[in-house]
């Protein structure tokens, strides 16, 4: 079976969140991407496998986290450089382009991600899911410049219909140390 298929649960509680994630892992043969808590106390699971596990697993989730559920996602046919970019593990060598688009919402960044890698020529950086940084999310990505320009209108257009976009921005030769901190 292709494992190309991520399912997100937010809680708004830590606790039921451990408890949902253990339940989660339980209910399928799924691939555990991210379970912490993010900021400002919520606390996030992303997982990834094939389509009728990963199903499998949000609908436990669902019923394990209850009321303390604020969203969820399945994104099925996930393009392959999404899960690595997630992980802090892209393997960008080279820097053309630098595309960025800021979400007020994790899984606006997991959509608009897999959307701009469908839609451009382009390479994901990372996906930065609301760690650290008031629970927003950010996207960075790159390559020519009319491919990011692509990709990141595909992106931000998911997000925009939701009202979850917070910013944008292209920077077309970023100078080495910025391209550096981006790694």
């Amino acid at each position: 079976m292709m494992r190309n298929t991520i399912g997100l649960i937010e809680l708004n509680s830590i606790a039921k969140g451990i408890e949902t994630a253990d339940a989660m892992m339980k209910a399928a043969d799924i691939e555990l991407v991210f379970s912490k808590p993010v900021c400002p106390g919520k606390f996030i699971i992303l997982i990834y496998g094939d389509v009728g596990s990963v199903n499998a697993s949000i609908n436990e989730g669902m019923e394990k986290g209850a009321q303390y559920v604020v969203d969820k996602m399945l994104l099925t046919n996930a393009h392959p450089q999404l899960v690595p970019a997630i992980s802090g593990l892209s393997a960008v060598k080279q820097m053309n382009a630098v595309g960025v688009m800021e979400f007020f919402s994790i899984a606006s960044a997991v959509e608009a991600a897999d959307t701009a890698a469908k839609a451009g020529i382009v390479q994901l950086i990372e996906v930065r899911l609301g760690l650290g940084i008031g629970g927003k999310s950010y996207v960075t990505l790159t390559g020519e410049v009319s491919s990011v320009a692509e990709a990141m209108a595909a992106g931000i257009r998911t997000a925009k219909e939701k009202g979850m976009l917070v910013a944008s921005s292209i920077i077309p030769s970023p100078c080495k140390e910025v391209f550096d901190n981006l790694l």
